[in-house]
Formats: structure tokens, sequence, C-alpha cells
């Protein structure tokens, strides 16, 4: 069935940094079945398609989107027992935190480090979110997805799904896939991962602490960084992390280190790379916390968060970015990649 389209409505609303323009068409998707009547339609109109989540994640031109925005209201979180795994099919449209709750309340382990995240689940193998030592794919089993030339329906297995650093194939290729629904596998009464150093130290005093610990634990470092969202905190308006930390190889970081004159924070990955800690490399570029230009700026609580405060536009969040990335290139010849996804706009390259 077709979902009821409408024309010419507001995006800045229904995204977290609250910027953009409009959709020439928009349909809330409250049932599956409904996303390949829908693409159908916008393909006999000669319109693109674009797919919303929560808006986390999101930066939509000032001029809007010319095309149909597909907003993913689906439902269901169906719940199994497959021998030391404990799994769980979302749609879509589930809210990803309300997920990570239910799963540290069944004592299943391997989200727990994910806790406070915003968007729907749908987004989550798109972005391969992680977090404090955790990644979604090291959980995820399959992605069901609606290929948009065949509008057929099918089951990409983990192995599939390219996961690299907030990356994936369907991040790689936007336009040749819809998320219906992704299915997890947890550890059955399994314990919580506590590898990240900034989580090991909060819960130090704690000889075994619980899923539950270490999801409350990783909730209040995200609100203190303002990571989870809170009508009350002034830095409310931010797409998250606005640029993924670099990998470099350890000659680069040996490089980088040299032009700080001194030791940087540095995380090896086990290809042999470096990763380094962007929002470190945007303060000793020299902008710090609190950073503004006009209505935009940065966190005063998290360098790597870009904050609309008010009355801005999409266009002044742009020139805020390309400022950090020229002053981080500058000082340390890294040139630092957008994590959000752009609507309407490309990044400049």
């Amino acid at each position: 069935m077709l979902p009821v389209i409408v024309e010419n409505v507001p995006l800045a609303p229904l995204t977290t940094l609250g910027l953009g323009g409009t959709a020439r068409f928009f349909a809330d998707i409250a049932d599956a079945a409904e996303v390949a009547p829908a693409l159908a339609w916008a393909r006999d109109m000669n319109r693109p398609v674009f797919i919303l989540g929560g808006g986390s994640n999101l930066v939509v031109a000032d001029e809007g989107f010319a095309g149909l925005v597909l907003r993913m209201r689906t439902r269901g979180r169906r719940w199994s027992e497959d021998g030391a795994e404990t799994r769980v099919q979302v749609e879509a449209g589930e809210a990803w935190d309300d997920v990570v709750a239910e799963a540290v309340a069944r004592n299943a382990a391997g989200i727990e480090c994910l806790s406070g995240i915003p968007g729907g689940a749908g987004a989550a193998p798109v972005q391969n979110i992680g977090a404090y030592g955790q990644e979604i794919a090291s959980v995820l089993r399959r992605v069901r997805v609606l290929e948009r030339e065949s509008l057929e329906a099918r089951d990409i297995e983990a192995g599939a799904c390219g996961f690299g650093y907030r990356d994936s194939l369907c991040k790689r290729e936007p336009d040749r896939f819809v998320v219906l629904s992704v299915t997890l596998g947890l550890a059955k009464n399994g314990p919580p991962s506590v590898r990240y150093l900034e989580l090991a130290s909060v819960l130090a005093a704690q000889a075994r602490p619980s899923l539950a610990d270490v999801r409350e634990a990783v909730l209040a470092l995200r609100r203190k960084k303002s990571m989870v969202l809170d009508e009350a905190d002034p830095n409310r308006r931010s797409a998250g992390s606005f640029f993924t930390n670099p990998v470099v190889t350890a000659a680069a970081a040996d490089d980088i280190a040299t032009r700080a004159g001194g030791e940087i924070p540095r995380f090896p990955l086990p290809d042999g790379r470096v990763k380094l800690a962007a929002g470190w490399l945007i303060e000793h570029a020299g902008l710090a916390k609190g950073f503004r230009l006009g209505p935009v700026g940065i966190s005063s609580r998290h360098a790597l968060a870009l904050v609309h405060h008010g009355g801005g536009t999409t266009k002044d969040l742009l020139r805020l970015a390309l400022h950090v990335r020229t002053s981080v290139f500058e000082r340390f010849g890294i040139s630092l990649v957008p994590e959000p996804v752009f609507l309407g706009l490309t990044w400049p390259v």
C-alpha cells in the first residue's frame, strides 16, 4: 500500500541540528510493506529518495531536498534464543537506545557500550555505530534490506556488509538499499565490555560491574560530553561527533607527534595502523571548546561536536566545519572526514 505522501515538509525540526530546508515530498513509513510502493511512486515521478531515521546524524541543505523523504517509523523487536546467543530482530524505525536498554534488562551482552546513541536502529549498521570499545559490526548477524532497483527484499549476512570504521556497504552505496530490519546476536548472560580506558576508569571501583552498571556509566560519560539528547543542554543542537577519528600509519602518527612537540593520544589497531583522537587534534590546532562563529560553534563540552546555537543556517555550519578542517590540516597535515550524512548538498573535498 502506498503511504500518505505530503508536500513541502520542513526537515529542520526532524533533525537534532535543527537546520535545513523542506522536503518536496514526505511520507511516514509505518509498515515495511509501504516502502516498495513509495519507491515505485518516486521512480514514476522521477524524484530521488532519502531514508530518514532519527535525524541525529544528518546535515540538510538550506535549499532542502527536491525528492521524497521516507521517515522510517516501523516498530517491532522479536527476541529469541539460539544456543549461547540471545537474538533480536529489530525493525528499522525502533529507537536504538530502547533496543540497548531492553538488551541490558534481558542480561544480553554486546551493545551495552552503545547506550545513549540517538537515532533509529535502521541507521546503526549503515554507520557501523560504535562507542567505548564496541561496534555494532561485532554483534550484527544480518540486515534485511529492500533493493531499490528491483524492489525486492533480501537478507545481507554480516560478512557481506563490508564493515569498516564508521563505514559499511550500505553507506558506500546509499542509493542501493533501504534497511528494513537488523538481527543482532548477543551473548546470553555474557559479561560487559570494559575495554575502553575512560570507561574502565569510571568503573575501577567495581570489581565485577554488571551490564546495567556499564550502561549507566556510559550514559553518564555521554551526558558530560553533551552526547545525550537533552532539551535543557545548551549544546543539544548537534549531530554528535562531526568528524571521524583519523586512521593513519604509525609513521604518520610519529610525524604528527613531532609536529605537536610531544606525545599524542593514539590507539593502535590490529592492522598496524593508528587511530588518532580528532577532538585532540582540533583543540591543539587552536580551536577550544566553546569556540563560536556567529550562531554556530564547537560544543563547550566536546571538541568533536559542532553546535547550532539557534538562528543559524546550514551554510553557517559548513563554514565552521571547513574552518575546523583547514585549521587541523594546516597544523598537522591531517584532513578530517565528516561523519554525518549530507542531504541536498555535497561536502567540500
